[in-house]
């Protein structure tokens, strides 16, 4: 029981450390935040929880045995992240303020495409690996896959929240259409430097 408690936590650490520190997700939350407010961000944000979250419970039910069946699939969805991301980058480098009453022919993220981009993210899967190799014996089989499913829901809901008011506390700072520019190109670096543990691992 002392064993159980000791993995809880640590785990219940892990995911901390690894959900609130900078991130691809946590990158583009925090321009969606200063870009588009957080009310129109609540999709993306659901999109990252709930879709990272189905994530750990389907590869530890299972689904990750076919990834150790075939490397090629994660070599596959590694690039295709890393495509996808620089996408996102330049997306993120020409947006503007987004003017009252006014279209955003880009628009923040959706649910789903914040939910699926969950299986394209690096970080995510580094994330997923660990939840299901270190810290499977919190619980006996399913129990433990419930628990790390339960505590990525929680910790993922405060963190992705916190990022997202981050950005939109950043508003009233950055007031004019340069400085949002000038900090949305910075995240786009940013959003490209998390690239690197991706490259350097090929």
């Amino acid at each position: 029981m002392n064993m159980a408690n000791s993995l809880f936590y640590a785990f219940l650490a892990f995911m901390v450390v690894m959900y609130f520190t900078p991130g691809p997700n946590n990158i583009m939350l925090l321009a969606s935040g200063l870009t588009y407010g957080f009310r129109r961000t609540i999709p993306h944000i659901a999109g990252i929880v709930i879709g990272f979250a189905f994530m750990v419970g389907a590869v530890g039910l299972g689904l990750g045995t076919v990834f150790l069946a075939y490397p090629i699939l994660q070599t596959i969805l590694k690039y295709a992240g890393a495509a996808y991301l620089i996408y996102l980058a330049a997306v993120i480098a020409f947006s503007g303020p987004a003017k009252p009453g006014e279209g955003d022919g880009r628009g923040p993220m959706t649910f789903w495409g914040a939910a699926m981009f969950q299986w394209i993210n690096a970080k995510g899967w580094v994330i997923v690996i660990g939840t299901i190799t270190a810290y499977a014996a919190i619980a006996q089989f399913p129990i433990n896959i419930a628990i790390q499913t339960l505590i990525s829901l929680l910790v993922g809901t405060v963190s992705t929240v916190v990022w997202a008011f981050f950005g939109t506390a950043l508003r009233p700072v950055l007031t004019s259409d340069r400085l949002v520019r000038a900090f949305n190109i910075l995240m786009a670096i940013l959003l490209l430097a998390s690239l690197y543990p991706v490259f350097m691992d090929a």
